[in-house]
C-alpha cells in the first residue's frame, strides 16, 4: 500500500498544478479570443443591423453596455 501523503503536501501540489493550468489555459485563451474578434469584426462587416444574438453578445460585452443601447454606428466602428 502507498505511503499516505500529508495534507500540506497535497494541497501545494493542487495549488501547484492550478497555477501551471491557469497559464497554460491564459495563452490558448488569449488566441482564442483573437481569433474570435476578428471573425466577429468579419460578420459585422458582411452582416446588417441587428445581428445574429452571437454577435450581438459579443458587442455588447465590448461595448460594455446592453445590445438594446447599442447604435448601428457603434457596432461598425468595432469592426473596423
Amino acid at each position: 500500500m502507498a505511503d499516505r501523503m500529508s495534507t500540506r503536501v497535497r494541497y501545494d501540489r493542487i495549488r501547484d498544478n492550478g497555477a501551471i493550468s491557469r497559464t497554460k489555459n491564459g495563452h490558448l485563451k488569449r488566441k482564442e479570443r483573437a481569433s474570435r474578434d476578428a471573425r466577429m469584426a468579419g460578420l459585422i462587416r458582411a452582416g446588417q443591423f441587428p445581428y445574429t444574438p452571437a454577435i450581438q453578445s459579443w458587442i455588447s460585452t465590448q461595448l460594455g453596455v446592453p445590445f438594446t443601447q447599442v447604435t448601428e454606428d457603434q457596432a461598425k466602428a468595432l469592426a473596423k
